[in-house]
């Protein structure tokens, strides 16, 4: 009996396997409907946390009162705005597309196609047909390249309830975090270093750095142009200013700026003959254009500097997986994932030899042992 002790007791390898994956799994499923919730909170308690230690020492060194502060700072700044811009998207979404399809949508003429060559006529015999409809055979053009895409956005934003309660939650755990922070982390860095020694707490560390660097350098930069840019436009008396705004905020998110946004409504002002408020807002559009060149270098720093495709990516990634917190979490998973793969690849010295020398030598190779095999 003592001899068959010494050996690998295969049933309870198996039995113990099967435990710790039923006890993996159950957790999970108890604690799936909050992960989004903590993941969203993670990242906005990680990017805020050296504001929230700054406040702390400006109100007496009182972890309670910098807690407070933060919490009012994001129910202002963040969760009343996002709020309101989903809201506003759902009630305004309907009367947006039954105005487009009215018929009072009036289109250029734009003579000077016909001065295109070769193909000029054409091109404004089938503009000025698709204009003859209005606004109904516009729309009936267009729809099926856009009617996918757009129900999507606006399914994603209407399940506003859920996204509430995700809210909700992200606030909760933001409260949770800025009180506990340090033990938090002390926790997660001290799980990193029983799994992977010294690789695994730095693996901690540049997740934080990459968190930080999307949630300043690429999220607040979107929405302090996306907000601006909205209040130009609702100043200029733009129609549907907030859903225009929202789409601002999804083009800075990917990287196309707010310009793709607010030079159509500049045309739209001019064509319809108020130059005074296109001018005023030509001149602001300039200015929150080239806000982001000077913003996002000084918010980046702070973080770690990440590949714009990666961003891309991870937007239109986390829209699609996740929905409308997805634009948040999706950059932040790709970020962390990419910074340690690079510094896992980096630990490496580059390969420095001739390509064409490396294919010689494997080919050499290969036939060496196809003789040997002959």
């Amino acid at each position: 009996m003592k001899n068959a002790q010494k050996g690998w007791d295969l049933a309870q390898i198996v039995f113990s396997l099967l435990f710790i994956s039923l006890t993996i799994v159950a957790c999970f499923w108890i604690v799936q409907p909050f992960i989004l919730g903590f993941a969203w909170a993670s990242m906005v308690v990680i990017a805020t946390w050296p504001l929230m230690i700054k406040f702390q020492r400006l109100l007496w060194g009182k972890r309670s009162l910098a807690v407070i502060t933060m919490t009012l700072l994001l129910i202002l700044v963040f969760i009343i705005p996002v709020a309101l811009l989903v809201n506003s998207l759902i009630e305004n979404s309907g009367p947006l597309i039954a105005w487009l399809g009215s018929g009072h949508l009036q289109m250029p003429e734009l003579q000077w196609m016909r001065s295109i060559p070769l193909v000029g006529r054409k091109l404004y015999s089938a503009y000025h047909n698709l204009v003859a409809g209005g606004g109904t055979a516009l729309l009936a053009q267009v729809q099926p390249y856009i009617g996918r895409t757009t129900g999507f956005f606006f399914a994603q934003a209407g399940h506003f309830g859920r996204f509430m309660m995700h809210l909700g939650l992200m606030l909760l755990f933001s409260v949770l975090l800025y009180w506990r922070g340090e033990q938090v982390g002390q926790g997660i860095r001290h799980f990193a270093f029983r799994l992977a020694s010294r690789r695994g707490d730095a693996a901690v560390l540049l997740a934080a750095q990459a968190i930080r660097a999307v949630a300043l350098g690429v999220v607040v930069t979107a929405l302090v142009q996306a907000v601006l840019g909205g209040i130009g436009l609702a100043i200029s008396g733009i129609p549907f200013a907030t859903i225009l705004t929202v789409l601002m905020i999804l083009s800075c998110l990917v990287q196309l700026g707010p310009l793709v946004v607010l030079v159509p409504a500049i045309i739209w002002l001019y064509w319809s003959g108020d130059t005074t408020w296109g001018t005023v807002l030509l001149v602001w559009s300039c200015v929150v254009g080239t806000l982001d060149n000077v913003l996002r270098p000084v918010l980046i720093r702070m973080g770690a500097d990440l590949p714009m495709i990666l961003i891309l990516s991870g937007v239109i990634g986390g829209l699609i997986a996740f929905g409308m917190i997805g634009l948040f979490i999706g950059p932040v998973v790709l970020a962390i994932s990419y910074r340690l793969v690079s510094v896992w690849v980096h630990e490496a010295p580059a390969p420095h030899e001739d390509p064409l020398a490396v294919v010689e030598e494997l080919a050499e190779v290969d036939a060496e042992s196809h003789q040997l095999k002959v």
